[in-house]
């Protein structure tokens, strides 16, 4: 397989995506959410986790991968940046235009950097802006740019809060039923040929349940105050894992956070950003 250079630039959608408040719910358990969050699993009174936008556009990967064609066998989840324009409804129909930004090629050892880019919305009223980027281990070496470096500068302290949670065992189990069906998360077999021991939790789902933490350590109960939220992928998470998500607050309406895997002490989730208004 190679990746399609002509891909680069080209638009994908409309997708339509249609959701009731049950799909909602179904996410909200997927990632942890419970009696001490019913606000985003129970119909009275539901609101909707911004995380949620892009489990409901998840049709995107796949069109993405046709598109592209890189190898599914090796892509990960690299980088998500989301954008908050407005408050996701409950339900109703989701309309997101995508297009496919220039490859990065990281070399044939490491793999290539696939971006896609979306706006969504509903009822024309423009919901939010998504920058995926997909690690696409095995199509690197083609000859084209490196992606160019970038890093936050984290505050040499200690965190100014923490929230420590613990995927169950059987997480992706639930969460992939809110749209990401792809094998490495479920298939022992496919785990393995991928290079892990076992199946892996989604980065999206453990993005989730880091959303839901920072919420709830900034605007409780208030979804609809976070503005951007962005982070990368940077280790691989197994299901049962205890996990502690790491906030600094460096001004007002904006921190920077990391999620931990308490087990070994490696950070999975890096160079986070949020902002909300505060």
């Amino acid at each position: 397989m190679a990746l399609n250079p002509d891909a680069q630039g080209k638009p994908i959608g409309p997708l339509i995506r249609s959701y009731s408040w049950k799909d909602v719910v179904l996410y909200g358990l997927g990632v942890g959410c419970g009696r001490r969050n019913l606000e985003y699993c129970y119909e009275k009174g539901l609101k909707v986790l911004p995380s949620f936008s892009i489990a409901a556009i998840f049709d995107l990967f796949q069109e993405t991968q046709k598109a592209s064609n890189f190898n599914p066998d090796g892509v990960l989840h690299g980088e998500q940046e989301l954008i908050l324009h407005n408050p996701i409804p409950v339900e109703g129909a989701l309309v997101t235009e995508a297009k496919i930004a220039p490859y990065y090629d990281k070399g044939r050892e490491k793999g290539a950097l696939v971006v896609v880019e979306s706006d969504t919305y509903s009822s024309e009223k423009l919901l939010f802006t998504s920058r995926i980027t997909f690690f696409a281990r095995l199509d690197g070496g083609f000859g084209g740019q490196n992606a160019p470096k970038k890093s936050l500068v984290f505050p040499d302290k200690s965190p100014d809060a923490v929230y420590d949670d613990c995927p169950g065992p059987d997480q992706p189990l639930i969460y992939r039923l809110s749209g990401d069906l792809f094998p490495l998360h479920v298939e022992p077999e496919f785990a393995r040929r991928a290079g892990f021991e076992k199946p892996i939790m989604h980065g999206l789902c453990t993005f989730g349940f880091a959303c839901r933490h920072l919420i709830d350590m900034t605007v409780p109960m208030a979804p609809e105050k976070v503005k951007r939220l962005g982070c990368r992928f940077s280790k691989p998470l197994y299901p049962g894992t205890p996990i502690q998500t790491r906030l600094w607050q460096v001004e007002k309406g904006k921190a920077l956070w990391r999620t931990v895997n308490m087990k070994t002490g490696e950070t999975v989730i890096d160079n986070g950003i949020f902002e909300f208004e505060a």
